[in-house]
């Protein structure tokens, strides 16, 4: 079983959904693993997977891409001069999956950010065969942030399992207090709350979703 989780911009929280998920799923007693397939600039996503994952998996195991550029992964690619080498991203993830019954598969930025000119996060994540989880944050701007995210990961033929409003503005914020009723009202998709520091296991809305992909 697996997820891949995306993002409807960069800095919306992806990280965070996904290190709570793999905290929370191994609290239940589930072996299970967070991959970052490429890094942009440092690797501290990547070492946090790693931490929250189980035990006996190494950085390179969760992350098989590393371009030192803090851009988009085909600017890296272009300056460094490196190829982006789906074929061996796609290899790392199936050895993931065959050591561990969970793969948490964080996408890098948002659902089109270019790997290479002809190819993107979201055609990662169709080539991976995987549901998605889309992240974004609970701000201005959100809904159509997370309308036009939404309707890329259909035309990609993926099925959404959820979207994930990050609170970050005060609820006094009209759009903040707002957006998750919208939501609601235009999608036809769960509408998840985040993934607090004090839950100790999994809220049944979440469970729901893991358990149907």
């Amino acid at each position: 079983m697996s997820l891949f989780i995306t993002g409807t911009d960069t800095g919306v929280g992806k990280t965070y959904i996904a290190v709570r998920l793999l905290h929370l799923l191994r609290a239940s007693g589930v072996r299970c693993a967070g991959m970052k397939p490429i890094c942009c600039g440092d690797r501290r996503d990547a070492e946090a997977l790693v931490a929250a994952g189980s035990d006996g998996l190494n950085i390179d195991d969760v992350n098989p891409v590393w371009l030192k550029t803090p851009a988009a992964p085909i600017v890296g690619s272009l300056l460094e001069k490196v190829a982006i080498d789906v074929d061996s991203i796609l290899a790392a993830f199936h050895v993931l999956q065959s050591r561990v019954e969970y793969v948490i598969v964080e996408g890098t930025g948002g659902w089109l950010v270019p790997l290479r000119s002809d190819y993107f996060v979201g055609d990662l994540a169709a080539a991976m065969k995987l549901p998605v989880l889309v992240v974004a944050q609970n701000r201005l701007g959100c809904l159509n942030h997370a309308v036009l995210t939404l309707r890329s990961v259909a035309a990609h033929r993926l099925r959404c399992a959820g979207l994930v409003l990050n609170s970050v503005a005060a609820l006094s914020d009209i759009a903040a207090s707002t957006n998750a009723d919208i939501l609601t009202r235009i999608l036809d998709v769960p509408l998840l709350s985040g993934l607090g520091e004090n839950l100790t296991e999994l809220p049944e809305d979440w469970r729901v979703i893991i358990g149907s992909v």
